[in-house]
């Protein structure tokens, strides 16, 4: 592929900024490799919401990783502001938080992001990009948008995480020490989005008839329940209701411990949230759930095999928060699970 001519000369050094929560950081990654595609000899460093930007760590195309938000952005870039050596060639940020987009400015020769409404920030940019309306495309392509106006081809629209050999080996170690002994299919359940999108929860008594269902189909089956510190206490009882067949990891590990976990999942079940975005960076098979508000066609993995997307009955004619996920039934994702391990190794 020759490089794109829209950016000038080659850049050395890239900077990369996205501060958000997980599923949009993740969602970011087919930009990034996008750009390390064209310029494979460039330095990417990706500065990401101190909370989130773990889970780009390692991915071999980045240089490096670090933490930024608005606060600490309005304290940096003064000094490289002046030092021509220190800054980056070229800068991308995906969002609308302008100090982010001032201490860009201040940090690189050129900068790309989208329209931020501010007519002396807008006319500093490179490449002022137009923001698409309001869910008029998938997630994953929108902040390719902002590489494709330096003239940088897309090189893919599936996610990249990279656990590392370190992580998989403490996760397989866990499983065998707080796991009964050949515990197979292993079946994880990530039950619950955050709280203000509370919507996107499927019922819990429809993840414990779909438990029921697995423990019952598979004599060493096992459900594995992921979640939050806010998710313990319900995870822990529906774990309760079946002894030595289901397991409660909720609030007990780091996010990139609990991605580790989930790569050694024969199948993951869940609602529309970050762990589910990782998901579709991995490679077991996985079962996705959408509102008919925030529908797979805007947020489901691209080009990820093994991926059974279950979009809420009234998807395309009912966008309102009230439609409830109850309406997806057991029977419509057992239907899923079945079609989804009964091509699996199991042995």
């Amino acid at each position: 592929m020759s490089a794109p001519d829209d950016a000038g000369p080659a850049p050395r050094r890239i900077l990369f900024i996205v501060v958000a929560r997980i599923g949009d950081t993740i969602l970011a990654t087919p930009a990034v490799r996008a750009l390390a595609r064209a310029w494979p000899r460039a330095e990417i460093t990706f500065l990401g919401h101190p909370k989130r930007v773990e889970v780009v760590e390692h991915l071999p195309y980045l240089h490096a990783a670090g933490a930024i938000d608005k606060n600490r952005a309005r304290l940096r870039g003064w000094t490289c502001r002046w030092r021509r050596g220190s800054r980056w060639d070229l800068a991308f940020v995906l969002g609308f938080d302008r100090p982010l987009v001032a201490y860009a400015l201040r940090a690189a020769e050129r900068v790309v992001a989208f329209r931020q409404g501010d007519e002396r920030l807008d006319a500093r940019l490179f490449a002022c990009v137009e923001p698409p309306p309001f869910q008029s495309m998938h997630a994953a392509q929108i902040p390719l948008l902002l590489t494709r106006a330096v003239g940088v081809a897309p090189a893919g629209l599936r996610l990249d995480y990279a656990p590392t050999g370190e992580e998989r080996r403490w996760a397989r170690a866990t499983l065998a020490r707080r796991l009964p002994a050949n515990a197979r299919p292993l079946v994880g359940f990530q039950v619950a989005s955050f709280p203000t999108k509370a919507y996107r929860d499927w019922p819990l008594e429809h993840f414990a008839a779909l438990a029921q269902r697995i423990v019952a189909r598979w004599p060493q089956g096992h459900v594995v329940l992921f979640g939050g510190e806010a998710d313990v206490a319900r995870t822990r009882a529906l774990a309760g209701r079946f002894p030595g067949r289901a397991t409660s990891f909720a609030g007990e590990f780091a996010l990139r411990q609990s991605a580790a976990l989930m790569s050694e999942l024969d199948l993951y079940v869940g609602v529309d949230t970050g762990p589910t975005h990782i998901m579709g960076a991995l490679e077991p098979p996985m079962i996705a759930f959408y509102h008919s508000h925030s529908p797979a066609r805007l947020l489901a993995p691209l080009e990820r095999p093994a991926c059974y997307v279950i979009d809420h009955p009234r998807a395309g004619r009912d966008s309102s928060l009230e439609a409830p996920m109850s309406e997806i039934s057991v029977d419509t994702v057992w239907a899923k699970v079945e079609e989804a391990l009964g091509t699996r190794s199991l042995g």
